[in-house]
């Protein structure tokens, strides 16, 4: 029996994570196409294009607007959604490319004193209109998994269709408002609650920490050794310990949770802290490498969610000789 052929659509596949995913895909065999706004191929920093861009089928398209990318379903064995933002009415993804920390700083302010959930339907109204986490972490995802769960698949397939979603872990608040978090979850939700009525489609939800590249995103590099190292102490360290991660918890655990009607329950911002100290960061082509195997057709086994100890499994990290240090 011949191996079917797998197809990808990469939602942002021009992007940070998007492009990550569709270097691995081709590279395990797979056929791409990225749909984005703007529909330009992916470029380093530097303004270079890889030969392997040249294999990759770029499609301009707005995940909110299905007519632009409807057509390209049916050819695709697995969906990839990559699009998101971790500040509000921000710059940072650029002060991140371009390695500028002085607007990294100001666009991180700028995130934080503007991303901020309200109950006022008319200020909800206007951000939707600037790209709120509502529309761009939640809204996005939803529409593109309601389309592709719509859409008959017109090449074999060998198993059930996924839909891969980037989510993360819930590690950083307080730096980053509570509402990213809150839409990455909703989003999630959502997307499996429409996959009750579609068993021959499966949702695949994958929570990374911070998300690293030493080459294309330098300014991140630093951080994440820091990272590194306090969940390789913490690891090492008896469980009973009051380590920092222990005490915050503690701290967590005295104060009262709640929730908004209808919103998603989450734990403190000390719990969230606790989890940054202990959840290794990742390194960008490690969370492609898991996409890509949870987007192959024949592991009907992988669906739900993954953090980053489910990810490193699922890519086999112990066998490569690294050690592995923290848990999701």
């Amino acid at each position: 029996m011949e191996p079917v052929l797998q197809k990808i659509l990469v939602v942002g596949g021009n992007g940070f994570v998007g492009s990550a995913v569709c270097r691995t895909a081709l590279a395990r065999g797979m056929q791409v196409a990225s749909v984005s706004p703007s529909g330009k191929p992916w470029q380093t920093p530097k303004g270079h294009t890889p030969a392997w861009v040249h294999k990759v089928e770029w499609h301009q398209g707005d995940a909110l607007q299905p007519d632009t990318y409807q057509h390209l379903l049916p050819g695709v064995t697995a969906v990839v959604h990559t699009i998101g933002t971790l500040f509000e009415k921000s710059g940072y993804k650029s002060a991140i490319k371009d390695g500028n920390v002085p607007h990294f700083v100001s666009s991180v302010a700028a995130g934080i004193a503007g991303s901020s959930r309200s109950a006022n339907p008319l200020e909800k109204e206007q951000k939707r209109k600037e790209g709120s986490y509502e529309v761009v972490n939640r809204d996005t995802a939803l529409r593109v998994c309601e389309q592709f769960l719509r859409s008959t698949p017109t090449v074999g397939t060998a198993g059930p269709r996924a839909f891969v979603y980037i989510s993360a872990e819930d590690c950083n608040r307080p730096l980053v408002p509570s509402g990213y978090i809150e839409a990455k979850r909703e989003a999630e939700l959502g997307i499996e609650r429409m996959m009750l009525d579609h068993p021959s489609f499966r949702g695949v939800y994958i929570r990374p920490s911070l998300i690293y590249h030493p080459h294309y995103r330098p300014l991140i590099s630093p951080v994440a050794a820091l990272l590194d190292l306090s969940a390789t102490v913490h690891a090492s360290l008896p469980a009973g310990l009051p380590t920092p991660s222990n005490v915050l918890r503690t701290l967590g655990a005295v104060l009262p949770r709640s929730a908004a009607p209808g919103a998603v329950a989450l734990d403190t911002g000390f719990d969230a802290m606790a989890r940054a100290l202990t959840i290794p960061p990742i390194h960008v082509d490690h969370v492609a490498e898991a996409v890509c195997i949870a987007a192959d057709n024949r592991r009907q086994d992988v669906r739900g969610p993954y953090g980053v100890k489910g990810m490193r499994e699922l890519i086999g990290w112990h066998q490569r000789g690294q050690q592995q240090v923290g848990h999701a």
